[in-house]
Parts: C-alpha cells; structure tokens; sequence
C-alpha cells in the first residue's frame, strides 16, 4: 500500500534541515536557467489531502524562482461547461512550453477519483480514466517532457484538526467546503481510492509521498525530488520515446491504389442532390446540439484537391454558431515548443458542436516526416499517439470522421496552371505548392503508410476521389450525414437503455 501512513524522521536536526532547504532553493532557482537551455518542460503534480498544505507547499518551492519561467494552475471541482469538453483537454491545455516549469495544485487525480467517489462517473468510466491518465503520462514523457507527482499525505486526526482551526477562525472560515468535510467523514473510503489511483498510475512516472503532518520535511522532501529529478533531465537529455506497441483494431486501408478517379456524378443530377444533402445535415446539425454529441472532421488531401470548396459545401447549411472550421499552418513558435498535440487538443469543440479541421495532426506523419521537421523516431512513434488521441475522442462520444481528398498528378498540374494563370487565384499558388509536388512519390508513400496504420474501427479514413470535384462534395455530404444519422440513432438507443437501468435499479 502506497499510502500506509508512518511518520518517519529522516534523523536531519531542524537548523540543519532548514540550511538544506534553502540550498536545494537556490539549486532549483539554477535549474530554471539549465530547463530553459536544455529547452526541457517540467510539470510538477502537487495532490494530496484537503488541509494538507499543498498551496503552502507550491508557493515555498517558487519561492526563490523566476515567475517569468514557470506557471501556477490550481484545478478545483470541474465545472458543468468543462465536461462539455473530454477529460484530458483542461490539462493538455496548460502544459508549459520547452524550458519552462508548471506547478499543479491538484490535477488528474483529484478530478478522477473525485468524480468516481461522487458517483459522478461510474466504474466502467474510473477505468477508462485511470488508462487515459497513463497514456497522457507516457506521451508526455516519450515527447520530452519531465513529469514529477507528489502527493501530500496526513492521518485523519491531522486534518481534523486543520479543519477546526480553520472553522473557529472567522477569516478563515471559507477555505473550509463541504468537499472538505465529506472528506473527513469518509476518509478511510479516501484513502483506499487514492491508494488504488497511486498504485494505477505509478509505472510511467513515479509518486512521491511527502509527510505533511511536518510541513518543512514535507518541503525538503518536495524539493529533493524536484531537483533530484531535474538533475537527472538534465544529463540525460531529452528524453525521446519508443513506438508504445499498443495494438488498434486497424481496418489495413483504404488504399490509394483502390481509388477510381474516373468516378463523376452527372451535372444534371448534382444541384438536387446537394440540396437534399445540406437540408438532411441542417436537421441533423440541430438533432446533434441537442443531444450534445460532439463531431471532428479531418481534411487532408493533395494540393489543389478541392478541400476548400468541399467545406464551403459541408458549412454552408449549418448554423453558424454550432461550427468552427479551424484551418492549420505552420506551427507558431508556442506551438512548436509544446506538445505536437497540444494545438489540437485546444481546438477540440465542446459537446453539440463541430470542429472542422482543414489540415490535422497527420501533418506529423506527412510534411514533419518529409520535410524532416522531427525525427524519424518522432513520426514513427506518432502512428500509435494519433490513434489514442482519437481513441480518447471517440471514447468520450465524439463522432470523427476523416477524409483524404485524392487526385492525380496530372490534374494537380491542371490547376496549379489554372491558379497561376488566373490573377484572382494566384494567392492559391506558392513556391512550396511546387515544391512540395516534386516531392509527389515521397508523399504518396507517407499517405499509404498514413491511411495504413491509422484507419481504425473507430476512426475510419474515407478517400474521396476529386477530380471531379462535383463527386467528391457529394460522397462527402453523404458520409458525414450518414455519420450523423448513425451518432443520434445510436445515441438514442443508449438514453433508452440506460433509461430502463436505472428504473430497475
């Protein structure tokens, strides 16, 4: 057991443990300016029981640091509009930057096991979260970044105590909440489910237990793991992950090689079936909101494929307040220095809502892999990484679906000559265009390898075949409509079950 409480002495004469204090201040004061050349990101994890002193704690460690390096986020209950969001997003948004320190008062932890002890989730989803915060840890560990937990422990008779005093002082009567209180009465229910949460979580990065009942213990120990820790970082270097291994129910395509590029629809025919198509997701895009069902649509495809105009298509029947289509370049030079997630993970919509992604996170595994932005072990390891983040969505209900859209090379000559030879569409046509189109066979391997080993049963790729770009607006208002029409119809299904479950029970 973790949490087995024993008061320990570490045999340290109280002058002389105060002199280590304030040493071990001034050397993670110093590992700031090594982070930050290093360009290493270090998240510490600060948990620990109500009363136990974890903001007392956080503000002795930056104490002596420079607050132009490191950020401070507290996490308290979640609120209704976060849950509109999936679990992970609120942490995923504040990971620091290269070089620099974030401090968490609570996080993970406190949310999931708080949740589960409210019966807010129930055991099913603990587990799913519990195996979510172990990859969130790996991948953030195989992508660089340092990743130190600590959690601060006191028996039962401590935190009454604290509680007390807080209660019979009139200035301090408000830090004490009901939460607080519960936690009290059901301390021993708390402590096994902080103990079994430990012991699930401890592989990838390992707990620190601190002492709080002796607060400046607790601060030497806090601050011989973070610099013992950092320590460690720094002479080892980045730390750079393997390929996870997991396995993902793969479909093995689609292929390229199996597109039909002849395929057409008759000109005749399309403005009707376009109409139809748009009227049928307008009353889906409203059946969506309600039932808070949550959707991102991916577009990749070749230069001069026709995306901007298959969206203009896809958008133009929904209502504009339900829909975000976020187009994406180049990573700025925040986003470059975090997470090659992290810029998608803070665009995710919220429940009811559409993300439409005009490029995606497979630029990692196409223009990073070609263009040799990252390591080959960066792109190789991110085959598995883009499938659990999909995984994480559509676990959480979110409808993702995803298109490749497919020409030629000789139609893609086709329009490059038309966007270069018409003055209002040059802004479409750049040297990179040119560029990129020599590099035609490079790209068309990294797309196979892509639509090979990330087409999942959960998140299927669809490649829509545009040389005709009637066809391929069509083919994709149908698939996203039928998409749609499954999420609700099953969505439906799931509310009367559930519905019969809890009359029963």
């Amino acid at each position: 057991m973790i949490l087995d409480f024993k008061r320990n002495d570490d045999g340290l004469d109280k002058d002389v443990r105060r002199t280590e204090i304030r040493r071990l201040k001034a050397v993670l004061s110093a590992q700031q300016q090594e982070i930050r050349g290093a360009k290493l990101p270090v998240i510490v994890l600060v948990e620990g029981w109500d009363c136990a002193g974890k903001g007392n704690l956080i503000r002795e460690l930056i104490c002596e640091m420079d607050p132009r390096f490191f950020s401070v986020k507290s996490f308290g209950r979640t609120h209704e509009y976060d849950e509109r969001y999936p679990f992970l997003k609120k942490f995923f948004e504040v990971v620091p930057e290269s070089g620099k320190f974030l401090f968490m008062d609570t996080g993970w932890m406190e949310d999931v096991v708080g949740k589960y002890l409210r019966r807010e989730i129930p055991a099913q989803e603990y587990d799913r979260r519990v195996a979510s915060v172990n990859t969130f840890e790996r991948q953030l560990r195989d992508n660089g970044y340092v990743v130190i937990k600590l959690f601060i422990h006191i028996s039962r008779a401590c935190q009454l105590e604290r509680i007390t005093a807080l209660r019979e002082n009139r200035d301090t009567q408000w830090r004490v909440s009901g939460d607080d209180l519960w936690q009290q009465q059901e301390y021993g229910q708390f402590l096994k489910a902080y103990d079994d949460f430990m012991e699930a979580t401890t592989k990838i990065s390992p707990w620190t237990v601190l002492d709080g009942e002796g607060r400046q213990k607790a601060l030497y120990d806090a601050l011989s793991a973070i610099t013992g820790n950092v320590e460690a970082a720094i002479a080892s270097g980045k730390y750079e992950g393997r390929p996870s291994g997991v396995k993902f129910p793969l479909l093995g395509g689609p292929s390229q090689k199996d597109a039909d590029l002849t395929a057409t629809i008759d000109p005749k025919k399309y403005d009707k079936k376009l109409r139809e198509l748009q009227e049928k997701l307008a009353k889906l895009h409203n059946r969506i909101y309600r039932k808070k069902i949550p959707v991102v649509i991916c577009y990749e495809g070749w230069d001069a494929a026709g995306k901007g105009g298959n969206i203009r298509r896809l958008t133009y029947p929904l209502d504009p307040r339900g829909f975000d289509v976020i187009p994406i370049a180049s990573p700025t030079p925040a986003e470059k220095a975090r997470h090659y997630l992290w810029r998608f993970w803070t665009k995710l919509p919220r429940s009811g809502h559409i993300a439409i992604f005009d490029r995606t996170w497979y630029g990692r595994v196409m223009v990073e892999r070609i263009e040799g932005f990252c390591s080959e072990n960066d792109w190789q390891r991110a085959y598995g990484e883009i499938n659990e983040f999909e995984k994480e969505l559509t676990d959480w209900g979110t409808v993702v679906l995803k298109f490749w859209i497919h020409i030629d090379p000789d139609t893609q000559l086709e329009r490059f000559e038309a966007r270069q030879n018409t003055p209002e569409k040059q802004w479409k046509i750049t040297d990179e265009d040119w560029r990129n189109r020599d590099k035609w066979p490079q790209y068309e391997q990294a797309v196979e390898d892509m639509l090979q080993k990330t087409s999942t049963e959960y998140a299927p790729w669809h490649i829509i075949e545009s040389v005709d770009k009637k066809y391929a607006r069509i083919r994709t208002l149908q698939i996203v409509t039928d998409a749609l029409e499954k999420a609700v119809d099953e969505n439906v299904v799931r509310g009367m079950k559930s519905r019969r479950v809890e009359k029963n029970s």
